[in-house]
């Protein structure tokens, strides 16, 4: 699956190793690294199986997330033009071939 951020900050802390453990710690940026390349080894969003995949609700609907380590999250939204959906209008993840990365990091708190 392609991959997109939607920062040039996100992009060198998913890039950069010593950033990525700098900011997020030795066991997340392990992590992170793994759910980057299971995101990179799919073609959709259905196929992901690792890391709790899960689409998100509320104010974060369009949004899903990967589990890293503890209560860090790894949240992507689809990056496809246009963005498939079903009929009832929610996003069709089975379709979605590409992401961008949103936030990484702890939303609950």
């Amino acid at each position: 699956m392609d991959i997109e951020f939607s920062s040039p900050d996100l992009q060198v802390l998913c890039e950069q190793q010593r950033i990525m453990t700098k900011q997020l710690g030795d066991i997340c940026s392990r992590k992170l690294r793994t759910r980057l390349s299971d995101l990179r080894a799919v073609v959709n969003v259905a196929e992901l199986n690792a890391g709790r995949p899960h689409p998100l609700k509320g104010d974060r609907t369009g949004q899903f997330a990967l589990d890293l380590h503890g209560g860090k999250r790894l949240v992507f939204e689809p990056a496809n033009i246009p963005v498939p959906v079903l009929e009832d209008g929610s996003i069709a993840w089975i379709l979605v071939t590409k992401v961008r990365i949103i936030f990484i990091g702890d939303y609950h708190g």
